[in-house]
């Protein structure tokens, strides 16, 4: 049947299958664990927006771009993750809300999107480890090493989601460790640093792409929803994790940052993976390390719990009968198997490119996606107006039309930036714009070859709260 013709009943999200056993569900710290690495990762991947924009702007922008970026975005997903705690999270809002072909779309600019925004973590975890081991930058050996990681998260993976939130967890406090250090010791360095020997920068970072990275590191909130179902009272538990999420991501950001300045270090000797020699200058090669290790575990962290959120999507898609049903396999801790090895192969493919043209096409994909999941959420407001909303976003319909306003107009900045960025020959921006494009193509192929429609879903009951 065709989008226009189904039934509301027939754009539900399918009855997920429930999980066995009580104890695999996230509590609420778990869940701000895992939300903290989908978005952040801790301070580690700033460096370059100090460079391009200085300490005060680059404060600046580390301190508003939660507010008009990251706290809409929270906000929004507080309200649809607790009134539609559906597996595929985003991706199932925006069909119920919208239909099959725009349903299919948001799945299609995640997915398109993760290519690229999964292969910086490996990339950030070979950038910090070479600054221990130079030897890993020479040859293939990089490519090898981010490799490893693929494969060492996508084990963790199938192990399923205690596992996965649990490391996130750790890895938290790991990595929290050496910077707490910094903190502590700036002060004791108050302009001791303003002629301090560091390696000679290579960074061509501006400000606008200080901006961007910015932008890339307060990204990601919606990736906690595809979970939902994996969540322990997800209408209770979601609202308050997004919150706590962005204040513990954005003081992780500024904090160090501030410190850091205390000490006169120019704003020209950072670029990414300059906290290892921070870190050195201020404590000592034992700090150093820490800082080192610290950044790989962040860049590690980062990829574990993506993997978690992305794999979910072809699992929700193939339940929908939008995928073939071999993606909706599950093994007996309920991990979507086959999903995960798919993308981790398409993820692997994408490791040589560079750090800023990834978070050019990512920013691109990533804010189409968002943009879909803002729209759907002022459509439900007026078709299911009844619908239960443990959480809203306050002031209505205005304000719901609202918080969508501050992160489209951000996006700009990075339609300026993807005209001059270059992949395989054609700017950030063309390229981008076929892959949007052949998300259309992909979804009428798909039709055309199902032409008795999608898989008639009943709505998936709701846990209680």
């Amino acid at each position: 049947m065709s989008t226009a013709s189904a039934p509301r009943q027939a754009l539900q999200p399918p009855t997920a299958i429930p999980s066995r056993k009580k104890s695999v569900r996230l509590t609420l710290w778990p869940l701000v664990a895992a939300t903290f690495f989908m978005v952040s990762g801790g301070t580690y991947g700033i460096e370059d927006i100090v460079h391009g924009a200085g300490y005060g702007r680059a404060i600046l922008f580390l301190a508003l771009t939660p507010i008009l970026w990251s706290l809409p975005a929270a906000f929004m997903i507080g309200e649809l993750s607790s009134a539609l705690p559906h597996e595929g999270g985003y991706y199932s809002w925006v069909r119920r809300a919208m239909g099959n072909f725009w349903g299919f779309q948001e799945a299609w600019l995640s997915l398109a999107a993760s290519i690229f925004d999964m292969a910086i973590y490996p990339t950030l975890f070979v950038l910090y480890l070479t600054r221990l081991f130079p030897w890993f930058n020479q040859g293939h050996r990089g490519w090898m090493v981010g490799l490893a990681v693929v494969t060492a998260c996508v084990v963790l993976n199938i192990a399923g989601v205690k596992v996965v939130s649990t490391t996130s967890l750790w890895l938290f406090f790991l990595l929290s460790a050496p910077f707490a250090l910094i903190v502590v010791l700036s002060p004791f360095k108050y302009a001791g640093l303003l002629h301090a020997v560091t390696t000679p920068t290579t960074s061509k970072v501006d400000i606008i792409g200080g901006l961007l990275i910015c932008m890339w590191n307060y990204m990601g909130w919606d990736n906690a929803s595809t979970i939902a179902t994996e969540v322990e009272r997800p209408q209770r538990t979601y609202p308050r994790a997004m919150v706590a999420a962005v204040v513990l991501v954005t003081l992780t950001y500024v904090v160090p940052v501030a410190a850091v300045w205390m000490t006169g270090l120019p704003a020209g000797a950072w670029e990414t993976g300059s906290w290892a020699d921070i870190a050195g200058l201020l404590g000592g090669p034992l700090l150093r390390i820490g800082l080192v290790l610290g950044g790989m575990m962040s860049a590690f962290g980062m990829f574990n719990a993506l993997v978690m959120s992305y794999s979910r999507l072809p699992l929700a898609m193939a339940q929908d009968g939008m995928l073939p049903r071999v993606f909706a396999r599950l093994n007996g801790r309920r991990a979507p198997w086959v999903a995960i090895l798919a993308l981790a192969l398409g993820w692997a493919m994408c490791l040589g490119l560079g750090f800023e043209r990834l978070v050019t096409i990512d920013i691109l994909l990533y804010g189409a996606s968002l943009t879909l999941e803002f729209v759907a959420l002022v459509f439900l407001r007026f078709r299911e107006p009844q619908l239960a909303r443990p959480f809203r976003v306050p002031g209505g319909i205005v304000g719901a039309i609202a918080i969508g306003i501050p992160p489209v107009l951000l996006l700009g900045f990075d339609l300026v930036r993807s005209e001059t960025e270059y992949v395989l020959g054609m700017s950030s921006f063309k390229f981008g714009m076929i892959l949007i494009a052949a998300g259309a193509v992909v979804y009428f192929l798909n039709h055309a070859l199902k032409p008795q429609g999608w898989t008639v879903a009943k709505e998936k009951p709701q846990p209680a709260a």
